[in-house]
């Protein structure tokens, strides 16, 4: 990905057997998806939105380039791409898109740096911050209001109040101590009383 491109939704299984698709859209209105002009996936491929609708958690697509069931199969688990020019300014100020938050310096409330934000993820409970750490595995913290209680674009940072121990280094592992098989067969010997 070329960094002007938002990724605005992902293509699940078919729907039917005219080619139509379900689609987990990213946009604020699931349905906004088709209002941005043709999609573009990872691999170059241009999807022209002819109908949607939504059906529970996601939308249900007909692609102008998808014609069957088939050809609908194939396509699951494509990640959809607009320009982001074709995405109107909101006038809110303190509007953004995940892929802003990628690269910014993730601090605490008093300013120490925590990392730096690597992705964000939706497993589906609600977006995670991947920050990733100096001397570490990446923490992934929850994108709440309580949690994350300032982005400033301006300044390249997040700020970030964690619960306590989400950025504390893991113990290290003790590696376990292995009994001969002569210790172990004396204690399943032994009398419980």
């Amino acid at each position: 990905m070329d960094g002007k491109r938002l990724l605005v939704g992902e293509i699940g299984a078919p729907h039917g057997v005219r080619g139509q698709l379900r689609v987990k859209s990213h946009t604020a209105d699931p349905q906004a998806i088709a209002d941005y002009g043709p999609l573009v996936s990872d691999d170059g491929r241009v999807f022209t939105v002819e109908a949607i609708r939504p059906d529970k958690t996601v939308v249900i697509v007909t692609f102008k380039e998808v014609r069957d069931r088939n050809a609908a199969e194939a396509l699951k688990g494509v990640r959809l791409y607009v320009d982001r020019d074709a995405i109107p300014d909101d006038d809110e100020d303190d509007s953004f898109f995940h892929a802003d938050l990628i690269g910014l310096e993730a601090v605490d409330t008093v300013g120490k740096p925590l990392g730096r934000i690597i992705a964000v993820h939706d497993f589906g409970a609600g977006d995670l911050l991947d920050v990733e750490v100096a001397d570490g595995p990446s923490v992934l913290v929850p994108f709440t209001g309580e949690i994350v209680p300032q982005v400033d674009l301006d300044a390249g940072r997040v700020t970030i109040d964690p619960p306590a121990g989400l950025f504390d280094k893991p113990e290290p592992r003790r590696p376990k101590r292995r009994r001969s098989p002569k210790a172990a067969g004396k204690a399943s010997d032994a009398d419980p009383s």
